[in-house]
């Protein structure tokens, strides 16, 4: 729904209010996703809207193809994980990723989420698929990289 809980707080309130306050206190925020993330209509806007939300990495099962694209397009960084179940994370850790200077196509990063119970560390793989979705990530999304080129 529109709705989430802001974490440390437990505070319900909506996606927009909660990915405000966030940008507030500085934090980057994260979508924790199941299979097919992106599947359905209106694909191109749900990249836009992720994005503007300050989404900064989407960690998820899969991908569908073209919203894997979409997201690369503006700037947010896909992700594959073995899913949450399978990990034991409830959605109320704190989520940090190792991202490498020298990114590559579909190199592995280390994520590390943070609860109030311990901390779980676990390797993701980057969805960056070529040399060009790496330059245009780096940029902030397609539209900076092409102006940075001109």
């Amino acid at each position: 729904g529109s709705k989430t809980v802001h974490i440390p707080s437990g505070e319900v309130m909506s996606v927009y209010e909660a990915a405000a306050r966030y940008r507030g206190e500085g934090r980057d925020l994260v979508v924790i996703a199941g299979k097919e993330y992106g599947t359905g209509s209106s694909r191109d806007w749900a990249a836009k809207g992720t994005r503007l939300l300050g989404i900064r990495a989407v960690l998820a099962e899969s991908f569908e193809r073209i919203h894997r694209s979409n997201l690369v397009g503006m700037g947010v960084l896909p992700l594959v994980f073995a899913g949450a179940g399978e990990l034991g994370l409830t959605g109320h850790e704190i989520y940090s990723i190792d991202v490498p200077e020298t990114m590559q196509p579909g190199i592995s990063v280390q994520v590390t989420a943070v609860s109030d119970t311990g901390s779980k560390c676990f390797a993701a793989q980057v969805r960056l698929d070529t040399d060009m979705e790496v330059m245009s990530w780096k940029s902030g999304g397609i539209l900076p990289y092409v102006l940075s080129t001109m």
